[in-house]
């Protein structure tokens, strides 16, 4: 609901709240713990406790959880990311990890297939990799690989975004792994949504991977929260590597900014623990009821095109896609966009990079504003 106590503290700071129809996206502040995490980090405050055994205590418990080898806790995914090219590249080598960014001497070239350079990709380089395309727009076959590898290669890097249809030009996860480990190579996966089905958590790694991220915030975990999921040598050099690391074996890693407090730790295995217990069943039919109350109000308004996104994969279920004809309502949809954001309360949705229609989800959504958003829509095409 919007009353008046929403979002009072932030228009306190002169600041204006705003309603998030986009999901669960860091401009927005990604998420907001659950009521089970927020009770685990309480009760964290009652103690301190040496962080580098905390890390490791409660990364066996995710781990076991998960079914995968180990588990660490970094502030994010894309820090989880940052972490292991510094692991993979400087080893357990204390003269190396204090030499990074500074790659000489190193195996430091990351490899990436042409059609799956994303966004994030670039938390490969903050350590100092280089990231190296092979395939081509038109696709890879298992030839380009292998003709990447080359001395300097340290790991070739996949992304999994299986909410999306496969895509039958690239080269599998499988055949990478088979490929890039016969060469001696690592193989590292962004996972970070992949939390649903239950199955999915962890996959990449159970198939042979060498490491995979998580971004814990998709699980009601606080936004700044995440975690590396691998084998034991992987895990082991990640820690290698980070805050703990950095203050308590007095080596200066590249990690030391993106330090997490015992609170965030106990909180993200507060959210695992809820993510496997929870009645699935039941969170995805809220999140398509949820859906259908932003499209109630636009169903049958002229020049308004609406459809379900029918999605239950990975951490933002289920939503509604809206397109607007200029023609007959004289607006587009980039017009629709920025007309919820001066909409008072603040909308914010968005239409994604290459798409052609707005893309609403319900990850941020509280009971209620489903139809302040749906109204807000009708109002603008209509008004």
């Amino acid at each position: 609901m919007v009353t008046s106590e929403w979002g009072a503290i932030y228009r306190e700071l002169g600041a204006r709240p705003v309603i998030n129809a986009t999901g669960s996206v860091t401009l927005l502040g990604g998420s907001t713990p659950v009521q089970e995490v927020k009770d685990a980090m309480d009760a964290a405050d009652s103690a301190f406790i040496p962080l580098i055994e905390l890390q490791e205590a409660a990364g066996k418990v995710v781990a076991e959880a998960v079914g995968v080898p180990a588990a660490y806790f970094t502030s994010g995914a894309g820090s989880a990311l940052t972490l292991v090219t510094a692991a993979m590249m400087a080893g357990d080598d204390d003269d190396k990890i204090e030499q990074l960014p500074d790659t000489t001497g190193m195996k430091d070239e990351i490899l990436i297939q042409k059609r799956q350079r994303y966004w994030y990709d670039r938390c490969l380089q903050l350590a100092g990799a280089k990231l190296i395309e092979f395939g081509s727009d038109d696709g890879t076959t298992e030839q380009d690989l292998i003709d990447a590898i080359g001395p300097q290669t340290v790991a070739v890097h996949y992304y999994a975004h299986e909410q999306d249809p496969a895509d039958p030009h690239i080269l599998s996860l499988e055949k990478t792994i088979e490929i890039a480990h016969e060469k001696g190579v690592y193989v590292t996966v962004d996972a970070a949504g992949q939390i649903f089905p239950l199955e999915n958590f962890g996959k990449y790694v159970r198939m042979g991977a060498d490491f995979q991220c998580i971004a814990a915030k998709y699980m009601g975990a606080p936004h700044s929260t995440g975690m590396a999921l691998g084998t034991e040598e992987m895990i082991h050099k990640i820690s290698l590597q980070s805050f703990t690391g950095y203050e308590t074996r007095r080596i200066r890693g590249i990690g030391r900014p993106q330090k997490m407090d015992r609170q965030e730790i106990v909180g993200v295995v507060a959210a695992v623990k809820r993510w496997f217990s929870i009645n699935h069943e039941d969170r995805l039919e809220d999140a398509e009821r949820m859906s259908r109350e932003i499209a109630a109000p636009l169903k049958g308004v002229p020049g308004v095109t609406v459809e379900m996104n029918q999605n239950t994969i990975g951490h933002q279920p289920f939503g509604v896609f809206v397109s607007v004809d200029p023609s007959v309502t004289g607006k587009t949809n980039q017009d629709i966009v920025d007309g919820l954001r001066e909409h008072e309360p603040s909308i914010w949705t968005r239409i994604p990079d290459g798409a052609d229609r707005i893309t609403l989800h319900v990850f941020g959504l509280d009971e209620g504003q489903t139809e302040i958003v749906g109204n807000a829509i009708k109002d603008l095409v209509t008004g």
